[in-house]
């Protein structure tokens, strides 16, 4: 994997979400979007804090928060990894998951914009609409 973290996780200071957060949910979205597969391993955490110029720890914190979750594993002197999946996870689970995270994405971007969530509903009915009579 090309370590070069900027290529992996985008962060915004001002956004009002803490950093590791920023970084733990665009790993557990890019799982969902098969950007991360499994077996790859994640740039180390001093390559992330080097590339994104934040505090090891904080990256750290955000590792050790997607370990205790289930969403990468450690890997002694190797690093962290995405797990491989059980089997036992059917489509609409994944489906649904996926939607999750997008979601997710969606409302942690529109923080970062400062918009209301009023104007996001609304917005996202109007282009479902737009969709379904096109």
């Amino acid at each position: 994997m090309d370590h070069n973290a900027r290529l992996y996780f985008q962060i915004s200071p001002a956004s009002g979400v803490p950093i590791y957060r920023q970084i733990y949910d665009q790993v557990k979205i890019g799982i969902a979007l098969g950007k991360f597969v499994a077996g790859e391993f994640l740039p180390s955490i001093r390559d992330v804090s080097k590339s994104l110029e934040v505090n090891p720890m904080t990256v750290s914190k955000a590792y050790s928060s997607l370990e205790k979750s289930g969403i990468i594993e450690l890997v002694r002197g190797q690093g962290m990894r995405i797990p491989v999946k059980a089997e036992g996870i059917t489509m609409p689970d994944r489906d649904q998951e996926r939607l999750t995270l997008l979601i997710k994405e969606v409302i942690n971007s529109a923080q970062q914009l400062s918009l209301d969530e009023a104007s996001v509903v609304q917005k996202l009915r109007a282009i479902w609409e737009e969709d379904r009579h096109a």
